[in-house]
């Protein structure tokens, strides 16, 4: 199969090259101190696959016989013969970006532990690996996740890995261990189950392999999880503006808007999310620094002080007590006033005072055209505003709402001016889609119920996302063995476990021990899974799975999820 590399590797330093030839195995030194950027490690690779998969499939047409170049990155320092190859799915983003977990995080844990190598592969349709020109609607036709699997099993059954053209290490004849986190996750899920020759075992971390679309749940966990301190005044807070916007009364409502320093943004579902959004940034907690944001406890800090942190806002405490009242919490005036104020007080500083050059704040807040600019723009450099928005609109959905929060859940903490309907604006703008996605479509590959030999299932315990995986609390009890580890990471957000740190880096918690006993147990699980395959080689026995596996022939996106 042709390969094309995007590298020139005479310019790689020599310090690269080590023992054997071009970038397969690296110095000791260079394996000693890795601590470099990721970037100057692993150079990247290209591989031919496919445009179209399913010449038999009327969506696809126009069909196309083309090829396009799929990137990935390897490493092949720890490789020893009859190792196993451990591929991280890229996912719904730039794959350069999941480099830091071939230097230290889970694949090479993985790939040391096994002597194996390590890839990590991207994506079609996002970083470079792009089978279009552009990013027209027309052209987005082959964005699927049933062409993408099918990219990844042609990639693990023909790929000749630069430096080792002398070995076949392609599936099933190697056995391809595939990671991924959260939609990666399911990814790897599916490929366990579509093209299990191709895939010899799976870790699903945070894997959504549900696909909702009024995914209202994913609040939840935060409401639950969150310091209580911050998460009860907010949902108070949100539930006064709810239904002061449902009373009708409109002196009120303007003095709503214009407290909360919005008083030109004209519709409720738009406020509703300006002044609800930024809890999401819940998601991007991490136990390691490098990796985690601040902003949630910048937030939850700002909403749980008792004492007013922006003296401008000491002006709108009338105001605020007036809405207090008129929101339904009169006999809490007092004890909220300082909260609400607060609150105003980050929203501003965070967003709503940014908005002070532009023309109206309908054009920075409103998801509403014409003001959602950004998905005019269709070149490739683009993608990240077009790739994973037309894949929700398609198949997948995700879109919060506080709409579909049933009373027996309490308050939402998202306004429930915010409804699918709200967040989904965008399909018929950007893509002429008018109907809900088609979630049925992936939910067939398994769901909450997806199950396989060799399959392991990894969760974080406050995961936002751990509603549409198979740790949901409505999902299949789930038992789990030594082979097909369930593990519920305590305290953890979104695949915990991808990340690592250098050996001379950890110290008595950090990474945390649930964290390094759910890696633990990944390895383990992937080394019986070794001991399996040798078995099954040794004694010739046909690899698992029916039929061969192969490939067919034939300005401002504010709370549009993304698993990551």
């Amino acid at each position: 199969m042709a390969i094309s590399s995007s590298t020139d590797l005479s310019a790689v330093p020599d310090t690269r090259k080590a023992d054997i030839s071009r970038h397969f195995s690296r110095s000791l030194d260079l394996i000693q101190a890795r601590d470099v950027d990721p970037e100057q490690l692993y150079p990247p690779y290209n591989f031919s696959v496919p445009v179209d998969h399913f010449h038999n499939e009327s969506r696809y047409e126009p069909h196309s016989d083309a090829t396009f170049n799929l990137r990935y990155f390897f490493d092949a320092s720890y490789y020893k013969e009859g190792g196993p190859v451990i591929v991280l799915q890229g996912g719904e983003t730039d794959a350069a970006g999941r480099l830091p977990y071939l230097q230290k995080g889970i694949v090479y844990q993985l790939a040391k532990a096994t002597g194996g190598i390590g890839v990590i592969l991207e994506h079609r349709y996002y970083g470079t690996s792009f089978p279009t020109s552009d990013l027209s609607t027309a052209n987005l036709r082959f964005l699927t996740t049933q062409q993408a699997l099918a990219d990844q099993a042609y990639f693990q059954q023909n790929v000749v890995f630069p430096g080792l053209e002398d070995k076949n290490l392609t599936a099933p004849g190697t056995p391809w261990i595939a990671y991924g986190g959260s939609y990666a996750g399911a990814f790897v899920a599916f490929m366990r189950t579509l093209y299990p020759d191709a895939t010899w075992g799976a870790i699903s971390s945070s894997g959504v392999t549900e696909a909702i679309y009024d995914y209202w749940q994913y609040y939840e966990p935060i409401k639950t999880y969150a310091p209580q301190e911050c998460i009860q005044p907010t949902l108070k807070i949100i539930n006064i503006a709810d239904n002061i916007l449902s009373s009708g009364d409109n002196s009120t409502i303007s003095l709503l808007k214009s407290t909360f320093l919005l008083p030109n943004l004209t519709r409720a579902d738009d406020f509703g999310s300006v002044i609800s959004g930024p809890f999401s940034a819940w998601q991007s907690l991490n136990w390691d620094p490098s990796q985690s944001s601040p902003s949630f406890s910048y937030l939850c800090n700002n909403i749980s002080s008792t004492s007013l942190l922006y003296p401008s806002t000491a002006r709108l405490s009338n105001a605020s007590t007036t809405l207090i009242s008129a929101g339904g919490y009169a006999n809490e005036t007092t004890s909220l006033l300082p909260h609400m104020l607060n609150y105003i007080g980050y929203l501003n500083s965070t967003s709503i005072s940014r908005c002070r050059g532009s023309s109206s704040q309908d054009s920075c807040f409103s998801s509403y055209p014409p003001y959602i600019t950004y998905f005019d723009d269709r070149r490739l450099s683009n993608f990240d505003s077009i790739s994973w928005p037309y894949q929700t609109c398609t198949q997948w959905g995700y879109y919060a709402s506080g709409s579909g929060v049933p009373p027996s859940a309490g308050l939402p903490l998202l306004s429930r001016y915010v409804t699918p309907e709200y967040d989904s604006i965008f399909c018929n703008y950007a893509f002429n889609i008018t109907t809900p996605p088609n979630v049925a479509e992936i939910n067939q590959y398994g769901g909450f119920g997806i199950t396989a030999p060799r399959l392991a299932i990894i969760g974080g315990q406050t995961d936002p996302w751990r509603p549409a995986t198979p740790l949901a609390d409505d999902a299949p009890t789930r038992t789990g063995s030594e082979t097909e580890p369930v593990v519920l990471i305590e305290g953890a957000v979104h695949h915990w476990d991808e990340n690592g740190v250098f050996p001379n880096e950890t110290r008595v918690g950090y990474p945390p021990a649930a964290v390094v006993e759910a890696q633990s147990r990944e390895v383990k699980a992937v080394m019986d899974w070794m001991v399996e395959f040798n078995a099954q080689k040794k004694s010739s026995s046909a690899v698992e799975g029916v039929g061969s596996g192969r490939v067919a022939e034939g300005r401002r996106q504010r709370y549009l999820l993304r698993p990551w």
